[in-house]
């Protein structure tokens, strides 16, 4: 019977962990539980003899899939998957996946829950602004992307995008209007809504020179990754532009600096929260455990990220 090890630091929601061990128990395999676990000699013990692994936001490095000496598939329940060695999977014939759109409502909606929240001063009794009437930027239109332009849509906010990956056509035909560059995105759109992913292009692309192109009261939402964001760069566009704001779902190493020079004009949730919800919990555990019972029985690499 080949098992699927579940290893995860922050669990799983329960519901989330029962439709994953239904799931594998009706199809004949196998599920062990490594939750909340304080060290990582004892996720190399526990996955030594597992045939599949779902993680979150744990480090998959090349020593834990070197442990694994019957590892066939890593799936990271979430869209990131920056926590996994790919290399050292790729060289040990391991197959590494995502499960795309499964968090991409919740992280959505955080985006433009945390825009109400500055526009509205934090809710400290004093007047705000409003969303609809305004410019909103979309970079990279992806799963997430897609879903803050559709709910943008609803608070009336005019909508644009850029994303050279995307045929312009299908981006167009869900009413967002696509720029040409990225250029032209920040210095359109009072708010844009950052969805790139952490890579060797993207690490520290958005700074100064981005942000200062914004329109007056610009507005930087970032529910991506902190690597993309050159913090130098943002923090002389913040002190160059007293109209600058900037709200993220994951604090920048700065966020002591920033907070102490720029009150008020800053957003950071206790930690990353895009994808903290009981439905989009519960989504990825069973797309990660569908997505190894179809590869280990059919070969289905649909979401495989690694080569």
């Amino acid at each position: 019977m080949a098992k699927i090890l579940v290893a995860t630091v922050k669990p799983f929601a329960p519901a989330a962990v029962e439709g994953i061990k239904d799931i594998a128990q009706k199809a004949n395999y196998e599920v062990a539980l490594l939750e909340k676990y304080e060290s990582n000699d004892q996720l190399l013990e526990a996955v030594a003899d597992a045939d599949a692994l779902i993680v979150r936001s744990d480090k998959v490095t090349k020593e834990v899939i070197e442990a694994g000496k019957k590892l066939k598939i890593v799936v990271r329940g979430g869209a990131g998957y920056d926590n996994v060695d790919l290399e050292a999977a790729t060289a040990n014939n391991v197959v590494v996946m995502n499960t795309p759109g499964q968090n991409s409502n919740a992280v959505a909606e955080l985006a433009l829950g945390m825009m109400v929240y500055l526009a509205r001063g934090g809710y400290n009794g004093k007047a705000g602004t409003e969303l609809r009437g305004k410019s909103i930027g979309i970079h990279a239109y992806g799963n997430v992307g897609r879903y803050v332009g559709e709910i943008a849509q609803g608070f009336g906010m005019e909508v644009k995008a850029f994303d050279p990956f995307k045929e312009k056509v299908d981006i167009e035909k869900d009413g967002v209007k696509v720029v040409d560059s990225v250029e032209e995105l920040y210095s359109t759109c009072q708010y844009v809504s950052l969805h790139i992913p952490s890579n060797d292009k993207t690490k520290k692309s958005i700074g100064y020179d981005l942000l200062n192109k914004m329109p007056e009261n610009g507005v930087l939402v970032n529910t991506a990754r902190k690597e993309v964001i050159d913090e130098e760069g943002l923090e002389k566009a913040m002190e160059a532009r007293s109209d600058l704001q900037y709200i993220s779902d994951i604090a920048p190493d700065n966020k002591d600096v920033i907070a102490e020079k720029f009150e008020g004009r800053y957003f950071f949730t206790p930690k990353k929260m895009g994808a903290q919800t009981a439905e989009a919990n519960i989504n990825a555990g069973i797309a990660a455990v569908n997505q190894i019972i179809n590869f280990l029985e059919k070969d289905d690499r649909t979401f495989q990220v690694n080569k």
